[in-house]
């Protein structure tokens, strides 16, 4: 192998590493800026007196019902409005949970709309994040959700919330 070919594969390998390396802190630096960040709107909350837990038949009910997982699918976008919500605790397996609506104002259907519940105790941790999603929001659309919550009632004190959709 000659010297001159041997120092132009050694060329190509550090334009390429320095190319590598420029994009990786470009795709950080997107990262970090924070724009792809969902707008939590955070509530308190005042747990009914009458809020029991669930039994175990109910809460094997509540945890095959709620979704904990969110979708790499969505994002944050304008169109998707969250026009309202509230913490509910229904009677049953329902248990706590958050309703409420999202419209979608943009001009298209959006293909997967999802809200993002975070719970907290009075500690302000983290207890738990749950979701509810619709496929296909048609323009000027509204959907109602409800993000069943499988913490006890008496642990939670406070939720935030966000609506992601699929960005058009």
């Amino acid at each position: 192998m000659s010297n001159s070919n041997h120092s132009g594969r050694q060329s190509r390998r550090r334009l390429l590493g320095a190319a590598g390396a420029v994009l990786t802190l470009g795709v950080a630096g997107c990262a970090d800026s924070g724009t792809n960040s969902p707008s939590y709107d955070r509530r308190s909350i005042d747990i009914p007196d009458d809020a029991e837990s669930r039994t175990p038949q109910e809460a094997t009910a509540a945890a095959q019902q709620a979704i904990a997982e969110t979708s790499n699918a969505v994002a944050p976008i304008d169109a998707v409005d969250l026009t309202g919500h509230e913490f509910v605790f229904e009677s049953g397996y329902l248990g706590a949970t958050v309703q409420g609506t999202v419209v979608n104002r943009a001009t298209d259907r959006i293909t997967l709309t999802e809200v993002r519940v975070r719970v907290y105790n009075s500690d302000d941790q983290i207890l738990g994040q749950y979701v509810d999603r619709v496929a296909d929001l048609d323009s000027n659309k509204t959907w109602s959700f409800t993000a069943i919550l499988l913490e006890s009632p008496s642990d939670i004190a406070a939720y935030d919330i966000a609506a992601l959709g699929t960005p058009v």
